[in-house]
């Protein structure tokens, strides 16, 4: 039995992605803020499901993610650090407020941390020992949107933690990359087909993909043996404005 947790579950690309990696035989505990959404997604997916509603901005509730996946299941194989959130991108750089620009950092980077900290503790502990770690970066991890620093800002600090991540978990058999995802049609990607502001001022409608072929991304990512990782990977909307954007 492998298990894997899944940050963000409860929508979008972690529900995505949860259900792809219970269809390829993973035992998935699903994290989130909303146990209602949580509770729909484990209905989906069956008895190898269990939601563990859980605020990653919050240490303690972290702890007891962790706490009662070890308890229940004994060992971790996944981590899918997912969980995700934006400042509204009609609020210029200079009008956020402090508590805007907080949330995006405590969810969007100290919480992948402090799941980090959390999976680190098992993975080097259990036999046999080890596991994986993915990311979710996004293409904010490589260029902005307008109006997005928080969001930007924190995209671009996951590369950096996936980096560490990798080489401080190599002397525990512990994997890490990140999945750098474009357009993918979930709820964050509502309003691209209505149109997006560009750089150049306008607004413009951006093609996007079908969330499921980002978790068919995390579930190749996911299979590897150990002693193979992708570092880094980057699945788009293939005519979405990044190749040539900035």
């Amino acid at each position: 039995m492998k298990v894997a947790i899944v940050t963000g579950a409860g929508s979008g690309i972690g529900r995505a992605s949860a259900k792809a990696l219970a269809e390829a035989g993973f035992t998935v505990v699903l994290a989130g803020r909303r146990a209602d959404a949580l509770n729909a997604v484990a209905a989906e997916i069956g008895s190898n499901a269990t939601a563990i509603p859980t605020n990653v901005m919050d240490p303690k509730s972290v702890a007891n993610l962790f706490v009662k996946t070890k308890e229940k299941f004994g060992r971790l194989d996944l981590l899918f650090n997912n969980a995700g959130s934006g400042a509204p991108g009609t609020i210029n750089l200079e009008d956020l407020t402090f508590e805007q620009w907080q949330n995006v950092v405590a969810t969007n980077l100290t919480g992948p941390f402090l799941c980090t900290q959390e999976a680190f503790r098992i993975m080097k502990a259990q036999t046999p020992r080890g596991g994986r770690i993915i990311n979710n970066g996004s293409i904010s991890a490589h260029v902005p949107r307008p109006n997005s620093a928080p969001y930007t800002s924190t995209k671009h600090a996951i590369t950096g933690l996936t980096k560490s991540t990798s080489l401080d978990g190599r002397k525990y058999d512990i994997a890490c990359g990140q999945v750098d995802i474009g357009n993918a049609a979930s709820g964050m990607a509502s309003n691209m087909g209505a149109g997006m502001p560009q750089a150049n001022g306008t607004i413009a409608p951006e093609p996007t993909m079908d969330v499921g072929d980002v978790a068919r991304s995390v579930v190749f990512m996911a299979s590897l043996p150990l002693d193979s990782n992708v570092q880094f990977m980057t699945v788009m909307a293939t005519k979405m404005p990044f190749i040539g954007r900035g």
